[in-house]
């Protein structure tokens, strides 16, 4: 099934320690963002792209789509001060009124089997994130203090993409700014609203790049695939 997919991409270089949007920072000489949308770009049941931007940064970003010839770009829009604002707008730009994706701009290494599962998965049940199982122990903590260690075996770590019905997320978004109600991620605002969130496991690199390490980190990631196509 085709769907649209919207990338929030009005982030700042701050945890990276860039002067710049993150999203410009090369990994093998490719901007990050690009790696993403190339993912998306050779996906054929992606029939159309949005893009949520800082306006000073939109003329940049159109001269990358055109260097690296990203043509799926339906529509670029004004990002907002928060995550969740830049992808209602993406949202109200969607040329697509079906299955919606929401992916981090910063996650360029998921699998195009994820993302497939999680449009059956919206398709099916209206609602679906990309997640992994969490490996490590975890312990609830107040003041310093531990209070309590937390049953590791119903707990996941949420990812995107995560994946709508077009008609769940805009009642979502919708409420949530009618309410000013500002959420962790979309999947939240959904919660919200009564709906079911399913979850499709993902795989532990899909990391979003966001610290100096994650960068050695989708070195080396993108050096095993390369590997692996050979």
């Amino acid at each position: 099934m085709a769907y649209t997919v919207i990338l929030p991409a009005a982030g700042s270089g701050k945890r990276m320690g860039a002067e710049h949007n993150k999203l410009f920072i090369e990994l093998k000489n490719i901007p990050v963002l690009i790696h993403t949308l190339r993912v998306f770009e050779r996906d054929p049941q992606c029939a159309h792209i949005v893009l949520a931007v800082k306006k000073d940064e939109q003329s940049y970003i159109e001269q990358l789509l055109l260097q690296y010839s990203i043509q799926k770009v339906a529509a670029i829009t004004e990002g907002g001060a928060e995550r969740q604002h830049s992808v209602y707008a993406g949202l109200k730009a969607s040329p697509s009124k079906e299955v919606v994706l929401v992916h981090d701009a910063a996650r360029p290494f998921i699998h195009q089997d994820v993302i497939h599962r999680l449009v059956q998965a919206a398709e099916k049940f209206g609602a679906a994130v990309a997640a992994v199982r969490a490996k490590d122990t975890m312990k609830k903590v107040q003041n310093g203090i531990i209070q309590e260690t937390v049953e590791r075996e119903s707990l996941w770590i949420i990812q995107t993409p995560q994946a709508f019905q077009y008609n769940i997320l805009e009642k979502a978004e919708r409420m949530a700014e009618l309410e000013s109600f500002l959420g962790t991620d979309e999947a939240m605002l959904v919660e919200r609203q009564g709906e079911k969130v399913h979850i499709v496991e993902s795989t532990y690199d899909n990391v979003k790049v966001t610290t100096q390490e994650d960068l050695l980190f989708g070195e080396v990631i993108l050096n095993k695939r390369k590997q692996e196509e050979q």
